[in-house]
């Protein structure tokens, strides 16, 4: 079968027996293969390093790997940005084991966004330099939560080559770094790997955690050179500077192989005779597809990964990808199983041994596989749903095809509007630019937190305010006594714990603590706010396959209490908001519609949850009495005159229901041209909103202070709101469904919803903007 051949002829099996008028195939297209171009070593690299690569088979590195290297090698920061699989890690070690052979002293630091990530490099670095007695000295070491703690003191003691989080750098690194001295002191090398990975909250702490500790590393006299990777990032150098808040150098011609890879778009079809919220159609979920795509894959003998939303989603198709399974190959169940983040340490190593050696036919998991983890081989790749970015399709995407044989990738759409537009709209995926990653190192509420790490790690002087951009941060410190003015500088005030109190993953408040009260044992944590969307009394919990039922959520003693149980139903938050403005930053008028970005006080309380059964039809309402949630951040804002919405056939009673499907849709669609997912905001719609007088629709950040996601929407206004109006008018529905306009996370049970009159809204702001 040729590489080309290879994908459609797998789908045509899958699709055997199908009517093409209900195939749920919306697109087909082959990316052709591409040939390696390879270069001599450079004629710096050390013969212990270069003999190393030689006899595990690498006789000559491509020319990327070679450029990005010498760039390090020479002093610069630099960035590579190639494809999935195109051994982007070799262009970090070619200098740092440079270094090492020839100044044993010398340290390196490796970051990267997962554990299964960091664990996977040391382990190629451990078996690369294995017997070489010019790296004896370098006991390379893990540093992170899987690491006990005499394992830490002695990494910390004896290890040149740390490999580490952000996460652990800022609470375990950086917070003790006297104890780190003659590590700081002689660090060559910092490498930040899958760099796109770092955008919104958690890219926003990641950069200003590079920032402090390139400043520590200078204060001890060092001064490293960072190198980025990643596969998918637009403009990579800007995306590393942001970072590091220096200048860099990008690499960005990819000169491996890869082979033929065909790319399905699919649409689940309606499921018969089941309705959802307001009697809409449901289709069958991109999780059940998936499974079924993934249990077909398995028995055709196509090694599959099956990348899934969420932990929960997870678990659900590896469960009914084993039950088709067991009707028709039961001999490959074993084959099946699910990998996600909170597995324990030993389970997710024994999984990713499992996948590599290809014990594993099928997996289900979460994007934690699509970072990085070398697994070699693989035949498909299934997306269940768009992952939120076109970097992370494509970074999902490259998993596949790891042999430079043929290799397929299907797209599985959700029941979303931006899902439903790309599977129709193929080429805003396939052929659009990956997405500049959005940080915003200086909002306030992630600014002044880690100020006061920098603070307690060494006053801070003038310059470091200057280059931190963060005087007012500084000033507002100072006044609420928090920071005190010295001769020297600015020092943290006694008593402050300001390293544990950042929580760089963009966790809102404490932790809840989850537990299983039959047996006491520790299920996993969530912060407090997602607490009250997620384990609240009446949740459904997935854990490692196993379902639980929440009991009591007791925000005071950060405590879930919960007990196995299987329901065949399902459960959803149900909110309500208030959106306050507090300050205009910017604004555009339009004749009736003014579009502005603004700062806005966001008030939520959760007031009851859904109960649904599989198929998605909605069995009953439950209320709850939780307390209200307050938050600041950031909104893209536009406000539109009654006479203009009248004039465009939109009559009085019809503006509710207008201005909320409108307000759904273009939630839906931010992730078009802003790198996030519904998940990270927010939007409240009013006929008549107290602060403007006028219907008004707002879509925030979901972070305090926001994340640039807002912002975003903002600059892109024109693009958002047209390819919102296509998602909408589009939908085959005719009154309205979770394809278009209706929300999984509504608080008013997606009620008043009109998509007749959201078309008509949304062409009228359109025509305004343009």
């Amino acid at each position: 079968m040729g590489q080309a051949n290879y994908g459609r002829e797998l789908l045509s099996r899958t699709l055997a027996g199908v009517p093409e008028e209900t195939s749920p195939l919306t697109h087909m297209a082959v990316i052709d293969s591409r040939l390696a171009e390879f270069t001599d070593w450079p004629a710096w690299v050390h013969p212990a390093v270069r003999d190393a690569f030689v006899e595990r088979g690498l006789t000559k590195p491509w020319r990327h790997q070679s450029d990005a290297a010498t760039l390090a090698h020479e002093g610069r920061h630099v960035c590579i940005c190639t494809g999935t699989a195109s051994g982007k890690s070799l262009a970090y070690q070619l200098p740092v084991l440079t270094t090492f052979a020839e100044d044993p002293a010398s340290t390196a630091l490796y970051l990267s966004p997962t554990k299964a990530l960091g664990t996977d490099q040391l382990r190629s670095v451990a078996q690369l330099i294995a017997g070489r007695p010019e790296f004896m000295h370098l006991a390379p070491s893990s540093y992170d939560g899987d690491t006990d703690s005499e394992l830490r003191q002695w990494a910390r003691m004896h290890s040149r080559w740390i490999f580490t989080n952000p996460d652990m750098l800022q609470i375990g690194i950086t917070s003790t770094h006297p104890r780190w001295r003659a590590f700081f002191a002689r660090l060559k090398y910092i490498v930040v790997d899958e760099c796109h990975h770092y955008r919104g909250v958690f890219g926003s702490h990641t950069a200003l955690v590079l920032q402090r500790t390139l400043r520590i590393a200078r204060k001890y006299g060092a001064d490293p050179v960072v190198i980025g990777a990643s596969a998918t990032v637009s403009n990579p150098a800007q995306a590393l500077s942001r970072l590091i808040g220096e200048d860099v150098v990008a690499v960005t011609e990819d000169a491996s192989p890869h082979g033929a890879r065909t790319v399905a778009m699919w649409e689940p079809g309606f499921l018969d005779e089941v309705t959802g919220e307001n009697d809409a159609p449901v289709r069958r979920s991109a999780g059940s597809e998936a499974a079924r795509l993934l249990a077909d894959f398995v028995i055709e003998g196509a090694r599959t990964l099956c990348f899934v939303r969420s932990r929960r989603g997870v678990e659900i198709t590896a469960v009914r990808a084993k039950q088709i399974l067991a009707e028709t190959a039961p001999e490959l169940v074993p084959r099946i199983a699910a990998y996600r983040a909170g597995y324990l340490a030993d389970d997710r190593r024994k999984l990713e041994h499992a996948i590599s050696e290809g014990e594993l036919l099928g997996v289900a998991t979460t994007n934690a596989l699509e970072l990085g983890v070398d697994i070699s081989g693989l035949d498909a790749v299934v997306v269940a749903g768009y992952p939120g970015t076109v970097a992370s399709f494509w970074q999902q995407a490259g998993r596949a095809g790891r042999r430079g044989e043929g290799s397929i990738v299907v797209m599985i759409a959700r029941d979303d509007p931006l899902d439903t537009y790309l599977v129709h709209h193929p080429d805003a995926l396939l052929n659009r630019s990956v997405e500049a990653t959005v940080t915003d190192p200086t909002n306030p509420y992630v600014l002044g937190p880690h100020m006061l790490c920098a603070a307690a790690e060494f006053p801070l002087t003038e310059d470091d305010v200057a280059m931190f951009h963060a005087e007012q941060v500084v000033a507002d410190l100072t006044a609420e006594g928090r920071l005190k003015r010295r001769k020297a500088g600015w020092y943290a005030a006694a008593g402050l714990d300001p390293h544990g109190d950042i929580d760089i993953r963009g966790g809102i408040g404490g932790q809840v603590l989850i537990v299983d009260a039959t047996s006491s044992r520790l299920l996993g944590t969530v912060d407090t706010a997602r607490a009250m969307t997620s384990v609240y009394s009446g949740a459904v919990y997935l854990h490692q396959g196993e379902s639980f039922v929440i009991d009591e959520l007791d925000l005071d003693d950060g405590l879930a209490l919960a007990h196995p149980e299987e329901p065949d139903w399902t459960t959803s938050a149900r909110e309500v908001s208030d959106v306050t403005i507090i300050e205009t930053h910017d604004r555009r008028s339009f004749g009736p519609l003014t579009v502005a970005s603004v700062s806005v006080e966001v008030t939520n309380q959760v007031v009851g949850y859904l109960r649904k059964a599989l198929s998605g039809e909605i069995l009953d309402s439950v209320p709850l009495d939780l307390p209200e949630h307050t938050l600041t951040t950031r909104a893209v804002m536009y406000t539109i005159t009654p006479e203009s919405m009248i004039d465009a056939g939109i009559a009085l009673d019809k503006f509710p229901g207008a201005l909320h499907a409108a307000e759904h849709a273009a939630i839906g669609m931010l992730g078009l041209v802003a790198t996030c997912d519904r998940w990270d905001i927010g939007g409240l719609s009013t006929a008549l909103h107290p602060g403007t007088g006028l219907p008004t629709v707002f879509v925030y950040d979901g972070y305090p202070g926001g994340a640039g996601f807002a912002d975003r929407g903002y600059e892109a206004f024109t693009d958002w709101i047209a390819a919102t109006d296509v998602a909408v008018s589009s939908c085959t529905c005719t009154s309205g469904c979770p394809s278009c306009v209706q929300s999984p996370k509504c608080g008013n049970g997606n009620e008043p919803l009109d998509k007749e009159h959201a078309i008509k809204l949304l062409r009228l702001v359109g025509r305004l903007h343009a």
